[in-house]
């Protein structure tokens, strides 16, 4: 038997899923066996080690469910470019954004993509994120995609953080099909969506449905083809303009639809009507310089569920902190603290259909726990710089200690 108690915890702060709500309970430990938290109470029994917590919050640990963190060389420049007073989409009319990614990722041998998404991950699990949802969609052919995925399992097989894998071989248009836009449509269709599912590696299926990538129509056309092939639909929706994006998510049944700044109040409420739920990504609004935060007040008296994510990729937004985008969701989008905890653990984990197992801290579940290095939660969005973590516990294991 391996036993772990958490003792001297000021607050345990976690969605809970009887009550519905996130709770704060004082002065509580927690007794973990197996990897499993076995039991949440006052003065409980003696267990092999001990770890105290210093009377500071303890929180589920970060569920991260948007990032593309298999690419080879971030688009540094196109940030001095942005900086200087080009937009985004300026620059990717310019012929800059993720099309200058896709020859040095289809170039790349696979054991030196390998070590550089393990070392991204890294960095993610030092800001807390224990579990995180990670794309492909950097190659755009079927071997580039392939290799992508294959990383992203590997990496996750021999590192502490849970990844689970989506394909994305619609982020964009490749070189070889800007005059052919169909023809790309076609191979995903019916050459990528059947190889990635005789792999097994992914789980979801995901499409830019935005002005300028990928139309309603050819986004539904994808997503009913992984539908086929038992991949679940997501969508990149409505980031720059109103596409029909979210209606479209509704429509498909997917399991979210992500970014949703120009979201449409019709797109809104047959969201609601359909479940899916809204992943918000206020650090690349951040990283873009834009002020059109996503209306999660909107959204959210909708009833639209909302979970918070990072979107770390290669030009829009480095960022790979959970605390940060808390913070950034709360200044800019009006989140309360407990609304930005839940949508960055349980709702997120909801997101990957993993909830029943992660995303909080409750009886049965696996141990992925945060301890934080002060006492009040009130202070994570104005104490997200130093890191503000102190130990992360992944799966009952103390796998890292920054106090």
């Amino acid at each position: 038997m391996n036993s772990i108690k958490l003792k001297n915890i000021g607050s345990l702060i976690s969605y809970d899923t009887f009550q519905k709500k996130v709770i704060s309970y004082e002065n509580t430990e927690i007794a973990i066996e197996n990897g499993k938290i076995i039991e949440i109470g006052k003065k409980l029994g003696s267990c092999d080690n001990i770890i105290d917590c210093k009377s500071n919050i303890v929180t589920p640990g970060f569920v991260d469910p948007h990032t593309h963190p298999v690419f080879v060389n971030s688009r540094n420049s196109e940030f001095i470019r942005r900086i200087s007073g080009e937009s985004y989409e300026q620059i990717s009319l310019d012929g800059g954004g993720i099309i200058n990614n896709i020859q040095e990722l289809r170039d790349v041998e696979e054991y030196i993509l390998f070590n550089i998404v393990k070392n991204r991950m890294d960095n993610f699990l030092k800001m807390g994120t224990t579990t995180i949802e990670a794309k492909s969609g950097y190659g755009l052919d079927t071997d580039s995609e392939l290799k992508s995925l294959s990383v992203l399992k590997n990496v996750s097989d021999n590192h502490a953080i849970d990844i689970v894998p989506t394909f994305m071989g619609a982020h964009t248009f490749p070189n070889e099909f800007l005059d052919n836009k169909e023809g790309f449509v076609d191979l995903i269709c019916d050459e990528m969506i059947p190889a990635i599912s005789d792999q097994g590696i992914a789980v979801f299926n995901d499409v830019f449905c935005e002005k300028g990538y990928f139309s309603p129509s050819q986004a539904k056309r994808i997503l009913n083809a992984g539908k086929k092939y038992g991949l679940q639909p997501r969508l990149h929706a409505d980031e720059f303009t109103d596409s029909n994006a979210a209606e479209l998510a509704a429509e498909v049944k997917a399991v979210s639809a992500d970014h949703l700044m120009a979201v449409s109040n019709e797109g809104i409420i047959k969201m609601a009507k359909n479940n899916v739920i809204g992943i918000l990504l206020p650090g690349t609004t951040f990283s873009l310089g834009k002020a059109n935060y996503a209306p999660f007040i909107n959204l959210k008296n909708n009833g639209v569920e909302i979970a918070l994510a990072t979107d770390f990729n290669a030009g829009s937004c480095f960022i790979s902190s959970m605390p940060f985008i808390m913070s950034l969701s709360c200044i800019f989008m009006k989140f309360s603290i407990f609304e930005a905890l839940k949508a960055c653990t349980y709702t997120a984990a909801k997101s990957l259909g993993l909830q029943k197992k992660i995303g909080s801290i409750e009886q049965g579940k696996n141990a992925d726990i945060l301890i934080w290095n002060f006492n009040d939660i009130n202070l994570i969005p104005s104490h997200f710089l130093p890191n503000p973590i102190s130990k992360v516990i992944k799966n009952g294991k103390l796998i890292l200690q920054l106090d």
